[in-house]
């Protein structure tokens, strides 16, 4: 049977964020921006289980509801996210199998639409021999600037995509692809570039826009907005 495990590399420290505590430990309506973002993937019952990948001497992360869940395991986070994430698969060796789905998912994207969950589910299925990811169509005008800082050029937005997460991958396919990226000294920005170093074309999957990451201050209250708006709906 393929099962889906979930990753959530939490090791950054978050220097765009411009506070002194890391940004997936600020806090959105009494609660870590990670504790939102666990609640998310954990309320799906088909995760066999998600790792957690933490700074070496975080002593943030003992302290938090979700650190005593018996469906989350921890592991050794690195320098960078892929070295992050290819530490976490490495301490699902013996429990994933190489056709199982791995997701991985940002630990600063605390407003996941359970329903966007489903639907990176079924549009892949259990055959995809690839995988895919969230993504949004680009819907701003964008610009190319120049070395002086003006317009350089228009940039057209047909066929580009936002990239989000979770972005869902075979576990030993995205294995290769992330070794192969470390071996070539290759920074990762997301799980799908590095699979698509190995020839692969990942499926996009329409979600929704307010799968935000949480970067700056103003994301932080753009997600407390969002859901407080989705606890007034519930």
């Amino acid at each position: 049977m393929i099962r889906r495990w979930a990753v959530v590399p939490a090791a950054g420290h978050g220097s765009r964020f411009g506070s002194t505590v890391p940004k997936q430990y600020s806090t959105l309506l009494g609660q870590p921006v990670i504790g939102w973002t666990l609640r998310a993937l954990l309320a799906e019952r088909s995760l066999a289980g998600v790792v957690v990948a933490i700074a070496a001497g975080d002593h943030t992360w003992p302290t938090l509801d979700a650190a005593s869940d018996p469906r989350i395991l921890t592991c050794a986070g690195g320098e960078r996210r892929e070295h992050s994430v290819a530490n976490a698969l490495t301490a699902l060796a013996g429990r994933a199998a190489d056709t199982d789905w791995v997701l991985v998912h940002d630990a600063a994207r605390p407003c996941l639409r359970h329903d966007d969950l489903q639907a990176l589910f079924e549009a892949l299925g259990d055959d995809d021999a690839v995988g895919g990811l969230l993504a949004v169509p680009v819907s701003d005008t964008l610009k190319r600037a120049d070395d002086a800082g003006r317009v350089g050029a228009t940039v057209s937005r047909e066929l580009l995509w936002r990239a989000l997460t979770p972005q869902m991958f075979r576990y030993g396919l995205l294995q290769r692809a992330l070794a192969l990226c470390l071996e070539r000294n290759r920074a990762v920005t997301d799980e799908a570039s590095a699979i698509e170093c190995l020839g692969l074309r990942p499926k996009l999957v329409r979600g929704h826009s307010d799968n935000i990451k949480v970067t700056n201050p103003e994301d932080a209250m753009l997600a407390e907005a969002i859901l407080r708006a989705w606890a007034t709906r519930d």
